[in-house]
């Protein structure tokens, strides 16, 4: 195994930087470093500005528009991208919709979306949760009934994360009740937001956040042909999905930023009367969790690996959404530890000529509960390393 990057590596890097640094909008890159929301405007602008570039889709096939980047490649690109503030690319049309089109579409689908999905034409979401329904997915209720030509959709949706923006929606959705196992009988299906029926309401979180959703959809008609894969088979298509939403949840280029970033604030603030770095219990807590950081990316520097070898990766990255994500939650922990009383106001911050990113620790910290628990609870994915890793 080799951890190393190759010369050809290191130029790419390079490459990527330096594009970065000449491409990246200022206002774009503000509002990321300052947790300000991102309008639709904003994903999408960043998104097309790649899709000019060629970079929008790199694990994409050469032939839809794929980078042909090794997959050390990407990961460096992926890195580099959160180091500099770039917005994310939303990854519900790219990552998840475009990656279960190209295994599971057919040609008619895949000329109809993905051209759209690639020029950042549409805006997806996704349409898994339910009230009760959450870790537990298979037990989903919204129902299609297939009517001639179409389906029928009722139910409901909730936590549909940027649904106000969405102009898609791709959706699991109960076609058959009578089978004995409840993965069994449902179907994976696109549906217009747009179609008559449909109706989005905002969950305001606590950090006072308009980011998710619940859909429902009253007699919602979707034509057969957004079917995808077979009629009562879309669990399988739901496990290949989830498995590329868990390989993009570590986000280890975002949390060594974040780490820089809360070092850097810790050493302008004073605690008793000396920089709060020189705490020993709370530097010895930031050491802690730049350890854990650093053997996460070794970690997923082996899955990178592994997929340069092999080209495909196993139920081990379940290891990278744990570990990822607790370390995410932990760093919003300590910078409420740094900030101290000044974290409990929902508001930007300044403090001694030094601005703590344009929002508050507090609805930072708020926010991040959320990690531990979307694209499948941690302890629903420590179980499966249990069985499908380690055989238990």
């Amino acid at each position: 195994m080799d951890l190393n990057f190759s010369r050809q590596e290191l130029a790419f890097r390079d490459e990527v930087r330096g594009w970065l640094a000449i491409n990246l909008p200022t206002h774009l890159r503000d509002k990321v470093l300052n947790y300000e929301e991102l309008c639709k405007e904003d994903l999408l602008g960043w998104h097309r500005t790649l899709a000019d570039k060629g970079w929008v889709a790199p694990a994409w096939p050469v032939e839809w528009g794929g980078t042909d980047w090794s997959a050390v490649e990407r990961y460096i690109w992926e890195e580099e991208s959160a180091m500099a503030g770039a917005p994310p690319i939303v990854p519900f049309g790219v990552t998840m919709c475009a990656q279960v089109l190209l295994r599971f579409g057919s040609e008619a689908q895949k000329k109809r979306f993905l051209p759209r999905i690639y020029k950042g034409e549409d805006f997806w979401v996704q349409g898994y949760s339910e009230p009760g329904s959450g870790s537990d997915l298979a037990s989903l209720k919204t129902r299609a009934e297939r009517q001639g030509d179409h389906y029928v959709v009722n139910g409901q949706k909730i936590w549909t994360t940027l649904g106000h923006y969405g102009d898609w929606i791709f959706c699991l959705v109960r076609t058959d009740s009578s089978t004995e196992k409840r993965q069994e009988g449902i179907s994976f299906l696109l549906i217009d937001m747009k179609t008559p029926g449909i109706t989005v309401r905002p969950l305001i979180l606590l950090d006072e956040g308009h980011e998710v959703n619940e859909v429902f959809f009253d007699d919602v008609k979707v034509p057969v042909e957004n079917l995808v894969f077979e009629e009562h088979k879309g669990w399988t298509v739901a496990k290949y999905l989830l498995g590329h939403e868990r390989l993009n949840t570590g986000r280890i280029g975002q949390s060594k930023r974040e780490l820089l970033r809360l070092r850097d604030f810790a050493a302008r603030t004073l605690h008793r009367g000396r920089p709060l770095i020189d705490d020993q219990r709370f530097r010895d807590r930031l050491a802690q969790v730049e350890i854990e950081l650093m053997a996460l990316e070794i970690t997923n520097m082996r899955f990178v690996d592994e997929m340069r070898q092999t080209g495909r990766i196993g139920p081990e990255v379940s290891m990278l959404k744990i570990r990822g994500t607790e370390i995410q939650q932990a760093i919003t922990e300590l910078m409420m530890q740094a900030m101290g009383p000044r974290a409990q106001a929902f508001k930007p911050i300044r403090y001694d000529d030094f601005d703590l990113f344009g929002a508050s620790a507090a609805a930072r910290y708020f926010n991040f509960r959320k990690t531990s628990i979307y694209a499948g609870s941690n302890e629903i994915q420590r179980n499966i390393f249990a069985k499908m890793a380690l055989g238990l």
